[in-house]
């Protein structure tokens, strides 16, 4: 996987994630969507919004834990990564 297929999904509006993906997915035949902790949710839209624009997708999801470590503890934060591919 390379890192210029992935969209990292954050605090914006889920129309600039939106516009990332449907650029990325226009030049490439695959691509991650990635976000964890509250961000998840906005990702799942962002997938589900490119997958209706995009005729022919298939989706593969993989949900995780990763530790995070802040003001010296560890945490445990959910990730996701949506992986469109193109059929």
């Amino acid at each position: 996987m390379s890192e210029n297929n992935t969209v990292y999904v954050g605090n914006k509006s889920l129309l600039a994630y939106v516009l990332a993906a449907t650029t990325l997915f226009a030049k490439n035949d695959e691509i991650h969507i990635k976000a964890r902790g509250k961000a998840m949710a906005k990702a799942i839209d962002v997938a589900e919004i490119i997958k209706r624009r995009f005729e022919n997708v298939k989706t593969e999801v993989t949900i995780g834990t990763e530790e995070l470590e802040r003001e010296g503890k560890k945490k445990p934060v959910s990730v996701i990564d949506i992986k469109l591919v193109k059929s």
